[in-house]
């Protein structure tokens, strides 16, 4: 007994391993509602935000809040129940319908998180003796998503489409489940989808999309990267968030109508987990109403995107391909990064420093999201220091 580890100190000192490799994470708490002018509890001068997943600028959209607020008349707050017991309203209903008719799809199930949704839809469709192809950045959730179905997981290099057909031809898994973000979280560039299906229809492969970062963004009137290719399949499994471009919260999975039934009835994490409240689904359909017509905020947001990567002159650090509001910026070691990304907060900036494991180690980055709630300005003032940054650091 007395040679065993002291639990709680192995902690302590993993921590501080952590902090010696410059991989110790730390929230901030913010004291304002999103937006790029955000304030802080650790710091009294406000700061410009460039990290929200908020692309269209809704999530502090009054008309967002005036329909929760009739949500929370109309419903309450909680759903009591899972889905299946009692905690399935007309709301959730009314949105399930709507989100498959905006992304073109038979039937579509909303779950409380995209998390949960991925980890749930894979061990729904592939088991034991069955293959799972995933692109090698793909989003935690896919990989846990993977491991969790216990099929075996086939990883291919990022966006390779001959090492994936290479792969797919070596199978003999009777059934086969091709995973890919959309739209790379980390990286900003996007999946050749129309090649992935080609590949997916070929060898009678399930193709599951998750465009957390592409729906309400991409394709016409925000429909996502499936319209922005102009793709249908009934192999086709896509899975939007809707805390991201459409700023409430939740995602949902759509497809055949079969499939849907088939995911109703064996999807764990939809299964076995009160619904999410019913204001949130409510909220949602005008969110979905704001999405559909706001051309002039994906308009505007395109305009940025393009300033953005006009203006950033980097000699070192490198600006990864994108032109979606994901731009990132690999600066490599994580003690640099994290010091440039104090030296921006110093200048009112907020930019988080992203480290491995969620990048490859030495691909330490800054991950810079713009939104449509941005001005020009706060983008030129970002590019300006940046570039000061970069030219004083060598």
């Amino acid at each position: 007994m007395a040679d065993r580890p002291d639990p709680l100190h192995e902690l302590r000192t993993r921590l501080a391993d952590l902090d010696t490799a410059g991989l110790r994470r730390r929230r901030r708490v913010v004291t304002t509602a999103c937006a790029p002018d955000t304030r802080l509890a650790d710091r009294p001068e406000p700061l410009v935000a460039f990290c929200a997943n908020d692309y269209l600028g809704l999530a502090a959209e009054p008309a967002l809040a005036d329909a929760a607020i009739a949500g929370t008349r109309r419903w309450g707050v909680g759903s009591g129940a899972s889905h299946l017991v009692s905690g399935h309203y007309a709301a959730h209903d009314a949105l399930e319908a709507r989100l498959a008719a905006f992304v073109g799809m038979d039937d579509a199930l909303y779950f409380c998180t995209g998390y949960m949704a991925n980890i749930g839809v894979m061990p729904a469709l592939v088991g034991r003796g069955d293959a799972i192809f995933a692109d090698k950045v793909n989003h935690a959730s896919l990989v846990d998503g993977a491991l969790l179905s216990r099929a075996e997981l086939i990883r291919y290099p990022h966006c390779d489409l001959a090492a994936l057909e290479a792969r797919l031809a070596a199978s003999t898994a009777p059934r086969k489940l091709i995973v890919t973000d959309a739209v790379f979280s980390m990286d900003g560039d996007i999946a050749p989808l129309p090649e992935l299906l080609a590949l997916a229809e070929a060898h009678q492969a399930w193709l599951l999309v998750d465009d957390a970062h592409g729906f309400g963004v991409l394709g016409p009137q925000g429909r996502g990267s499936l319209a922005h290719f102009g793709l249908a399949s009934p192999r086709l499994l896509y899975m939007g968030t809707l805390g991201k471009a459409a700023g409430v919260a939740g995602a949902f999975v759509a497809g055949q109508r079969d499939v849907i039934q088939w995911l109703l009835s064996t999807c764990r994490s939809y299964i076995f987990t009160t619904g999410a409240p019913p204001l949130l689904a409510h909220t949602l359909l005008t969110a979905l109403d704001l999405i559909e017509h706001c051309d002039d905020r994906r308009t505007h947001l395109g305009a940025l995107i393009e300033r953005f990567k006009a203006g950033l002159h980097l000699t070192r650090w490198q600006r990864l391909p994108s032109d979606t509001p994901i731009q990132p910026v690999v600066i490599g070691d994580n003690h640099e990064t994290l010091a440039v990304s104090r030296a921006l907060d110093a200048e009112g900036l907020w930019v988080p420093a992203i480290r491995p494991p969620t990048v490859p180690k030495g691909a330490a980055r800054l991950r810079i999201t713009l939104s449509a709630a941005h001005t020009v300005d706060q983008v030129d003032r970002l590019v300006a220091t940046l570039n000061r940054l970069e030219a004083t650091s060598r």
